[in-house]
């Protein structure tokens, strides 16, 4: 995942200095030096880092003493606040056309995502009912550039007007437009050629497609793993183009993480949304202030509701929440929270949002819970009778032989499985107690870690209690 190594190395930089019970001005100065150098090994450019530096360290130096905080948490919030601002302060939303029809033209080097990148926004759009999205193929230079969109827009049901690769792309973005306004579109968004390298040629067919199309939106999509090459990349796009958004692809693989903190800083050209998945619902819109929380290991609980709500209907998480404290929680409701836990996407991803979750534990919990582990509980559960399902105690030796026959998997496993599950009965009898007692169990304990931990995972953190509480609020946990 992006930020791994930078947030591993101020988590740590931040729990040493927690430790103290006073800090000296020595103790800072260390602490800030470790920033930088995380920073810097983060790939963030040189120029960034340096200017970031010196806010932090003229803040930290007249530091007042807040009676709620402690000295090393006054730094910590310092540092979160700076990171925050590096990357935009506030969410920036796409442009809109109020008046008429909404045109975003993509840009971008070859490679950098910009055609997957059409699919998965115009996924995004299409979830508003009133929205009618509409690609034009006009990168008429990549082999298959065209085919590939046309197979993503079948994915997504939106239709594609190209007119092959012998035509102009200028033309066929002016024809494109007409076939749009006809189609009664209420979003167009053009996916434009990319080249290995910046070239005259390039920039002057997107300038004519810009003079042409007047978009709403000029969208520059750049691939997390470039590194510092993102910033040139986001640079000269911006000098030709005056570009209105940023989106960073690939942001779950690898990357360092400079480019997301480097970009803004140094064109000033908001980031948008980054790209989490290869799935065409792998897009997230970008919130600054969370992406701060979760490099500093606060989590991102908020956003997690926010998931788990959009995949999950109301009616299944009333229900899942009623059967989750029920004294009959059987194996079928064990395996459907995890299902609903794997609509939600990739495990990692989900992790990552769960404060204080460390590399270790995001490994252990990884392994545990992956599509793959989540089928074979399928095929275990599967192959039991309806009793055993239901009344698990009744498994002896002889019961377990047969299903470890009839679903391909190992006596070990099935013990394993049923091992878990008494955790997880364990951590729903502790939360019903809770709230039994007119406590939010989300207030009072890492819970949404220890459900984790008890669907084979592994999660904790002492940051779970602010975001919780603000994020409880916004509706339930579905698992």
């Amino acid at each position: 995942m992006a930020f791994e190594q930078l947030s591993e190395r101020l988590q740590d930089t931040f729990k040493t200095l927690g430790k103290k019970g006073k800090i000296s001005e020595d103790d800072i100065k260390t602490a800030l030096k470790e920033v930088r150098f995380a920073l810097l090994e983060a790939d963030v450019n040189y120029l960034v880092v340096k200017a970031f530096m010196k806010t932090i360290s003229e803040k930290a130096e007249g530091m007042e003493i807040w009676k709620q905080l402690s000295p090393s948490q006054q730094v910590i919030q310092i540092v979160h606040d700076e990171l925050k601002k590096l990357m935009g302060s506030e969410d920036v939303p796409l442009n809109q056309n109020a008046l008429g029809m909404t045109s975003i033209m993509l840009v971008g080097l070859q490679g950098s995502g910009k055609t997957t990148l059409a699919a998965k926004l115009a996924y995004l759009l299409k979830k508003k009912p009133t929205v009618k999205p509409f690609f034009i193929a006009a990168d008429v230079y990549r082999p298959a550039a065209i085919d590939q969109l046309k197979t993503l827009a079948v994915s997504v049901d939106i239709p594609v007007f190209e007119l092959g690769t012998t035509v102009d792309p200028v033309e066929i973005v002016r024809q494109g437009l007409d076939a749009a306004k006809q189609y009664g579109a209420t979003h167009v968004i053009i996916d434009t050629a990319g080249r290995i390298h910046l070239d005259e040629v390039l920039m002057e067919e997107l300038v004519q497609i810009k003079k042409l199309a007047q978009p709403t939106e000029i969208m520059l999509v750049i691939d997390a793993m470039t590194g510092q090459d993102a910033v040139n990349v986001a640079i000269n796009f911006h000098d030709m183009l005056t570009i209105t958004g940023v989106t960073l692809t690939k942001l779950d693989g690898d990357a360092r993480g400079g480019a997301a903190l480097s970009v803004r800083s140094l064109t000033n050209v908001p980031i948008k949304f980054v790209g989490v998945s290869e799935k065409i619902d792998g897009l997230e819109i970008f919130h600054p202030d969370r992406m701060a929380d979760r490099i500093l290991g606060m989590g991102d609980v908020v956003s997690l509701i926010e998931k788990a709500q959009s995949e999950i209907s109301e009616e299944d998480a009333e229900h899942a929440a009623q059967r989750m404290f029920a004294s009959d929680y059987n194996l079928e409701d064990f395996l459907s929270q995890m299902q609903q836990m794997k609509k939600m996407g990739p495990i990692d991803s989900l992790l990552g949002m769960i404060p204080g979750m460390n590399k270790a534990a995001m490994q252990q919990a990884t392994q545990s819970v992956d599509d793959k582990k989540i089928g074979h509980t399928e095929a275990i559960i599967h192959s039991m009778t309806i009793k055993e399902r239901k009344v698990p105690t009744v498994l002896n030796a002889s019961r377990k032989k047969r299903i470890a026959s009839g679903s391909g998997r190992t006596i070990q496993e099935i013990n394993q499985l049923l091992k878990q599950f008494d955790q997880s009965k364990t951590m729903m009898r502790r939360m019903g107690q809770m709230m039994q007692g007119g406590k939010n169990p989300l207030e009072s304990m890492s819970d949404l870690g220890g459900l984790m931990q008890s669907l084979g995972g592994a999660a904790g953190g002492r940051g779970a209690k602010r975001q919780a509480a603000r994020g409880s609020r916004r509706g339930k946990f579905p698992f």
